[in-house]
């Protein structure tokens, strides 16, 4: 490996191995996520998946668990939980419904609102804006690749929400038990 003085980065050379080709370039992708996901954290407080949460309550008009569940592609336990620590935190409320009281519908509160108004532009909205530039063809054999990559991982399992952040999404709740 070689490295790029300019930018201060590595270079693949002619002497590495395709695989560490890869590695280097998923390693990176988690560098700028985890870079990313910790400005979101200092500049807000929330985690990535919090933030996504928020914005989808934003965009409703009536939401439950169960629909940011399917919306943002996480379980509906791990909505539960993250709506428990930013319900703590005074940013959602929860209320039931008036008409099927089977139906608790999440709403963001004022600060919730503020909160999510100031944050970050997330990291996904540049890739998204690249991503949908690119053609179909393109954006197939990305798709393709990383779930490939996913698999070789034995990743292809693991809970994931459309949004770029590292770590484990509960881990704020781990903190605040320690």
């Amino acid at each position: 490996m070689r490295y790029n003085s300019t930018a201060l980065r590595l270079l693949p050379d002619d002497d590495m191995q395709k695989h560490e080709e890869v590695l280097v370039s998923l390693r990176r992708l988690i560098r700028a996520t985890d870079l990313n996901s910790k400005r979101l954290s200092k500049a807000t407080g929330l985690t990535s998946p919090q933030l996504l949460i928020m914005q989808t309550i934003r965009e409703a008009v009536e939401i439950t668990a169960g629909d940011l569940a399917r919306q943002v592609n996480l379980s509906q336990a791990t909505i539960t939980n993250i709506l428990d620590r930013i319900e703590k935190r005074g940013w959602v409320v929860r209320q039931r419904s008036e008409k099927d009281k089977r139906k608790v519908y999440a709403s963001l509160t004022a600060e919730g609102l503020s909160k999510v108004q100031d944050a970050p532009t997330p990291l996904q909205q540049n890739f998204v804006s690249a991503f949908d530039n690119l053609k179909e063809w393109e954006q197939s054999m990305i798709i393709a690749s990383l779930q490939r990559v996913a698999e070789m991982m034995d990743a292809q399992n693991i809970d994931a929400s459309p949004v770029l952040d590292v770590g484990d999404i509960d881990r704020h709740q781990q903190h605040e038990h320690k």
